[in-house]
């Protein structure tokens, strides 16, 4: 069973999306690391996109700033490649041109003081040759390395204060945002030295993602799920992202990452907040961050014990992905041979507060998993009154809201159906809602929607800093306990669910992890 809602065709998700016809006004984004993977993967894909779609100004001018030295045209040229490789719109010849002429770039080290100079005369002069306003975005696509640096050289060339009142100044900082609590602070602090903190936008793309904005309307737009949304109803939630890829060539980094900086502290705690948080007074952004905040100190700290009961983590073995072999972690190029880095973290998180009191969430992430999947998965208590008990089917499954993120966007609800004929049997069916059905043009693509609204100065997508500290509080916890354990972390094979031990964390509650 399935529906398809088509009211009106939906031409452009992200213009029908704006309040109020709000254009950004014209600016100067100017990107460190420009000759970078991101950069071309996804930052100038999403702006061309954008210009297609025309949601930026009619004037607006693009800085790129990286080490490989470019002229103006080779850096175009690159920029052509990716786009015609990376962006979801077709490509156009024309509109590119247009968008290719707005184009500079800057041969630079990122801790060189002249090339902020160089840089802020660049900027003057768009200025004066066009008479635009100095509104400058700033993005970091760089090592996080080099975000302190950056910030002191912006502040020092007198870049991040606007030149009139009128004009505007931020900065976009990519994840990760710091590696523990401390160094999250600590770079929190460097940046505050420079800018202040609604100049700050800190990005996690899964925030742009449609399926993870529509969790806030879904829950407060409509009137029939709302009420049983509490530990009256809901027995409990589980948070799975699944990655069937290894860490594909980025070892150096994964090795000193793992799964719980690189996906539970951000993206999973993320899809927490918004389930578990109160109705905001309005929806803008302070007031939607101040309810997210409010679930992350509610969590329950973890002690020594419950560490070692209530989290697992796992490393990767040799196995098979899509009927071909694969190597496993300690096996791959820039991993450590004596490795304890986590490549899968399960977990059980209680809310203590009234609305969550009791109700388990139970959060999964890995690599090299049994397949690409990422899914948050509401199960309601089963009916109190079970007179079905003397029919064909005495044992009821419960319902279970699953709202899909990736790789098919959309929502399902599972419930009990009649199955036709004389006697009463019944069976499972699933009602169930696809973005890429029930719309008539594709989604756009996460990373437009939040340049977009950095270009506006809307963060309600973006996370302030206390946001960022709560949720490494509760991680930098679990990673000193792992630090002081010292039996073997589990292993699990490529191609599999994850380790047994996973299993046996939610099995103690009666429970079992679903496959998406």
């Amino acid at each position: 069973m399935s529906t398809a809602i088509m009211e009106k065709p939906m031409a452009n998700p992200l213009r029908e999306g704006l309040v109020d016809g709000r254009r950004p006004q014209p600016f100067t984004l100017v990107i460190f690391g420009a000759a970078g993977d991101l950069a071309h993967r996804k930052l100038f894909p999403a702006l061309y996109n954008l210009m297609l779609d025309r949601l930026l100004p009619a004037h607006f001018n693009i800085v790129g700033l990286a080490r490989h030295p470019y002229s103006d045209q080779e850096f175009r040229k690159e920029i052509e490649e990716s786009i015609r490789h990376y962006s979801r719109r077709p490509w156009d010849a024309g509109e590119f041109s247009r968008f290719a002429d707005e184009i500079h770039y800057v041969t630079a080290n990122f801790d060189d003081a002249e090339a902020y100079r160089q840089l802020a005369a660049i900027l003057q002069g768009i200025a004066d040759r066009t008479h635009m306003p100095q509104n400058h975005l700033f993005y970091m696509a760089t090592p996080p390395s080099f975000y302190p640096i950056i910030a002191q050289n912006l502040g020092a060339a007198g870049l991040n204060k606007p030149k009139q009142e009128s004009d505007w100044v931020r900065i976009i900082v990519e994840k990760p945002f710091g590696r523990d609590l401390a160094s999250a602070q600590d770079l929190n602090n460097d940046l505050h030295q420079v800018f202040d903190e609604r100049q700050i936008f800190r990005i996690d793309h899964y925030l742009g993602k449609e399926t993870v904005q529509n969790i806030l309307v879904f829950r407060f737009a409509n009137g029939i799920f709302e009420p049983l949304w509490n530990h009256q109803y809901i027995d409990h939630v589980q948070i799975t992202v699944a990655e069937s890829l290894g860490v594909e060539g980025r070892g150096s980094y994964y090795d000193n990452a793992g799964a719980i900086r690189d996906m539970v502290q951000n993206h999973m705690l993320q899809l927490v907040s918004l389930m578990a948080m109160e109705p905001p007074v309005a929806f803008e952004a302070d007031a939607v961050r101040d309810e997210k905040v409010k679930v992350l100190r509610a969590i329950r700290p973890f002690s020594t014990r419950d560490i070692s009961e209530y989290t697992v983590r796992g490393q990767y073995e040799s196995g098979f992905i899509d009927g071909s072999p694969v190597p496993g972690f300690l096996d791959e190029p820039d991993i450590a041979s004596d490795s304890r880095t986590d490549t899968f973290v399960a977990m059980r998180l209680l809310i203590d507060n009234w609305r969550w009191a009791g109700v388990p969430f139970y959060l999964r992430t890995g690599k090299r998993l049994a397949k690409r999947a990422t899914e948050i998965a509401v199960q309601f208590k089963t009916a109190p009154h079970r007179f079905f008990s003397q029919t064909a089917t005495p044992e009821l499954e419960p319902n279970v809201l699953t709202l899909k993120i990736q790789p098919d966007e959309g929502i399902a609800l599972r419930f009990g159906a009649k199955v036709p004929g004389p006697v009463v049997r019944i069976r499972t069916v699933n009602m169930e809602f696809l973005y890429g059905t029930s719309f008539a043009d594709a989604a756009p693509e996460a990373y437009e929607r939040l340049l977009l609204d950095a270009m506006i100065g809307d963060s309600t997508l973006f996370t302030r800093k206390d946001e960022v500290e709560s949720a490494w509080t509760l991680v930098t916890s679990i990673l000193n306990g792992w630090a002081r354990a010292k039996n073997p972390i589990p292993t699990y094979e490529s191609g599999s669910w994850g380790p047994q031990e996973a299993e046996q964390l939610i099995a103690r509650d009666g429970f079992r992890w679903r496959r998406p």
